[in-house]
């Protein structure tokens, strides 16, 4: 019979591909890892994982095994969500991972209306980027994520979340007040090829969305400067530093006396928002209401 505490381990593994970052997001030694997935091997009679220096990739065995483990703990997932739907658990605390703007714009909202509405439940909110929000959710440190799509991104057929679309923005083109496009009603990306470039870092989403935008449109952005925090790119390009590319959910309530901001003609950025929990806790009866107000605050992002 295969443990099913070890199919979490396995799975831990396949997503960090290591067994040191596997052990630390589980909260267990590297040695204690090991030993369960050597015990799962045992169970299995098969050889799951192949070693590489410090990184581990799953055999064959180990990726069929594995598609059976997201069904089999998203169908665990299930059954706690139906004995608390049982005994009428519409009352807890409930721990989403979340991106700044994300929580501005629709987790704050959702906690207002939740409040109101589901005053049993409690919400614990982490802040995390777009990507690291997934992990923090399949590792268990988090109930629900709210992520941004981007490249490698989990896709809605995984079988290991249940996802559900939030909303979409477009980034605006973010220029010096001095630029000579500033007084442009729209600006071609294009048209920015040449210049200096002030966006986030690789692997943050939205770095991601930007370098596709402009890749669209025939170029590869120069970026000189990086910063994650949307407040630091628009002053670093109303210093003249540069041009960005910026959700435009991240520019309200900025100071933009030393910018112009501009949409965006042709290829167009676009940042798409969702929320997600685990395959098989979406009908939790602490989960569903969140997810519920989530979907209803997404709707009512303005300007997206």
């Amino acid at each position: 019979m295969i443990d099913p505490r070890r199919l979490r381990i396995l799975r831990a593994v396949a997503d960090h591909r290591t067994v040191t970052a596997a052990a630390a997001a589980l909260y267990l030694t590297p040695s204690a890892v090991s030993q369960q997935l050597a015990a799962l091997e045992q169970e299995t009679g098969h050889t799951l994982l192949h070693r590489s220096g410090r990184g581990v990739r799953l055999t064959a065995a180990g990726e069929i095994l594995l598609a059976h483990a997201h069904e089999v703990l998203a169908q665990l997932e299930r059954a706690e969500a139906e004995l608390a739907a049982y005994a009428g658990g519409a009352a807890g605390e409930v721990t989403v991972a979340a991106f700044a703007t994300g929580i501005a714009e629709v987790l704050a909202p959702a906690i207002a209306r939740l409040s109101r509405e589901y005053p049993g439940i409690r919400l614990r909110v982490r802040d995390a980027e777009g990507d690291q929000s997934l992990l923090q959710l399949l590792d268990g440190e988090a109930d629900l994520a709210l992520a941004v799509e981007y490249r490698g991104a989990p896709g809605a057929d995984d079988g290991r979340l249940s996802v559900i679309p939030l909303y979409a923005e477009p980034f605006d083109a973010v220029l010096p007040a001095g630029h000579p496009l500033a007084d442009l009603p729209a600006v071609a990306l294009a048209d920015l090829s040449d210049a200096e470039w002030v966006g986030q870092y690789p692997g943050n989403p939205c770095h991601d969305v930007t370098l596709l935008a402009c890749e669209l449109a025939g170029f590869q952005p120069r970026f000189v400067h990086s910063s994650d925090d949307f407040r630091a790119v628009t002053a670093l390009v109303g210093a003249g530093a540069g041009v960005a590319l910026v959700p435009r959910s991240a520019l309200r309530g900025m100071d933009l006396k030393e910018v112009r901001v501009r949409p965006v003609t042709g290829p167009s950025a676009t940042r798409r928002v969702f929320a997600a929990t685990r395959r098989g806790a979406e009908t939790h009866p602490l989960i569903a209401p969140v997810l519920a107000a989530l979907s209803r605050e997404g709707e009512r992002v303005p300007g997206c």
